[in-house]
């Protein structure tokens, strides 16, 4: 055997895994939500396209055996040809404590932002609120990324590395706390620091005096005291939430969480628009007449309400 051998063996299809994470999606596109779509996007962005669908037959195959997510690393055991699996890790920078409290400060200073995560959502503009903090949710540049497979093949993304940016991105489907804890920031600790800071901001805000429940003072009544009903729906959600003042309420009822783009400039159009889309009618339906029929009726819909007159 020429010591050749050896090295292209490391190149031969991947040892059948029992047991390994699988991609739960099986044909298509990866990624269901928003913010693992987007990272996958970022992530192709960078020329990186043709290298990653190399290991989404790896992804869908199992061949990943373990994958783990710390603040600023994911580490992931990927099973190849060899008898013992690839080490793989990717680097992250995560965002020190100082960062991650004006965050905070942003988050908690909307309701709209705390009532989201504490579902267990990210909403969209959260990727403008964290740019805008100078803390980009999503890596910018390739060079941010420091990936490393034990694997001997030189390109990178390898496609054990491949496997596990999919897996990554179901991941972060499963469990959207997963992307800001690579950032820095697991789930309790962030909702925690929401809790008390909108805590601080309602009792900064509330009046000297003893606390009225909203619906008045309480009334005494005979007998046991009813039974709560259930808390369920969006009241669930809000729950932990402290209770806004009523001023604090009504004055950012109608501002959006982040600044709305400008609208478009529309075109005016005219009622027969859809006439002049469609085809002519043939004759079995009236041709040419009935589409000048059609444009006087609906000019005359589309025209100002003719004054009321004696009936």
């Amino acid at each position: 055997m020429s010591p050749e051998q050896p090295r292209f063996a490391d190149f031969g299809p991947p040892r059948r895994v029992e047991g390994g994470l699988r991609a739960r999606s099986t044909r298509g596109a990866i990624g269901r939500s928003w913010w693992s779509r987007r990272f996958l996007e970022v992530l192709e962005s960078f020329a990186l396209g043709t290298r990653l669908t190399r290991g989404r037959a790896y992804a869908r195959r199992g061949q990943v055996l373990r994958l783990d997510v710390a603040p600023g690393l994911v580490t992931a055991s990927v099973q190849g040809s060899r008898p013992e699996p690839y080490p793989v890790r990717i680097r992250l920078a995560a965002y020190p404590d100082e960062v991650w409290e004006r965050l905070a400060a942003e988050l908690a200073g909307q309701a709209f932002f705390s009532a989201r995560l504490l579902a267990g959502d990210l909403p969209a503009e959260l990727e403008e609120l964290f740019a805008a903090a100078g803390a980009p949710l999503f890596p910018a540049r390739v060079n941010e990324l420091d990936q490393h497979c034990g694997c001997p093949d030189f390109a990178v993304p390898c496609k054990h590395l491949a496997a596990t940016f999919y897996l990554l991105a179901e991941a972060f489907d499963a469990d959207p706390f997963r992307l800001l804890h690579w950032r820095g920031r697991d789930r309790a600790e962030l909702l925690e620091r929401l809790r008390t800071l909108r805590g601080a901001e309602v009792a900064d805000a509330a009046p000297d005096g003893p606390a009225v429940p909203a619906g008045g003072p309480a009334v005494p009544v005979d007998g046991p005291a009813a039974a709560e009903p259930p808390v369920a729906g969006a009241a669930r959600v809000l729950a932990g939430l402290p209770a806004a003042s009523a001023a604090d309420t009504v004055d950012r009822f109608w501002l959006s969480p982040v600044p709305l783009p400008d609208r478009p400039p529309t075109l005016p159009t005219g009622p027969e628009l859809l006439l002049r889309q469609l085809a002519p009618p043939g004759a079995d339906l009236g041709g040419p007449g009935l589409v000048e029929r059609l444009r006087r009726a609906y000019r005359e819909f589309g025209g100002p309400d003719p004054e009321p007159g004696p009936r």
